[in-house]
């Protein structure tokens, strides 16, 4: 079961189709293995098809706009009653399998540093100006102590990390920005692999890490 996910007004956004493709593709991912949120955007998509139906001139209140998330909270809770089926036979194929092509190990990592690997997406993107990055955190592994300069968006691949928060499960959602200063470790046995969208680089805040600073892009 997902413990961390995209907040309502993130899925509304989802759901309208204002996201960029990188962070639409975090979303997906999610909602491909998340039945709460799914519902979440079942219940968004059907408000939205309504909407579009009444009158152009027609504005929504704080008052509707507050029913709207209310409703949305109550389908939810309602969502682990519903069980979603895959026929025999049929193969479930991620939107991230479609981009890549390949397993997320056989990828041509590329060491940063101490137990962290990264590969730069960005370039299967054309257009978008936000940095999309897989990153690989050995099992047990620790990554640099960080913040952030901007805002990055991350959903668990395979594995799980852990920091000040708690703990992040495979397909857990997560948004960090400037207030966020954390050392996330690897926990089980196997790698943690996450997809990331940061808006701008990182900035170490170890002290080792500072001195590295000049040099992140």
């Amino acid at each position: 079961m997902n413990v961390h996910h995209p907040d309502t007004l993130t899925l509304m956004e989802f759901s309208a189709g204002n996201l960029s493709e990188p962070h639409a593709l975090c979303i997906r991912l999610h909602l491909d293995q998340c039945g709460d949120c799914r519902s979440r955007v079942d219940t968004l998509d059907s408000l939205g098809a309504v909407m579009m139906e009444s009158q152009p001139q027609t504005e929504v209140s704080s008052g509707m706009f507050d029913s709207i998330l209310s409703r949305i909270d109550s389908d939810a809770d309602l969502s682990g009653q519903q069980v979603t089926t895959v026929a025999k036979g049929t193969a479930r194929i991620s939107p991230l399998e479609k981009l890549l092509g390949e397993d997320l190990n056989s990828l041509p990592w590329k060491r940063q540093m101490g137990d962290v690997s990264v590969l730069d997406i960005t370039d299967r993107f054309p257009g978008q100006r936000e940095q999309v990055v897989l990153q690989k955190l050995a099992a047990g592994g620790k990554a640099p102590s960080h913040t952030h300069r901007g805002e990055e968006t991350t959903v668990v691949l395979q594995g799980a990390f852990a920091d000040q928060k708690g703990v992040f499960n495979q397909w857990d959602f997560v948004v960090l920005n400037q207030e966020d200063d954390h050392k996330p470790v690897a926990v089980g046995c196997e790698d943690c692999i996450t997809l990331s969208v940061l808006s701008a680089p990182v900035k170490l805040t170890g002290t080792f890490g500072r001195m590295l600073n000049p040099f992140i892009r």
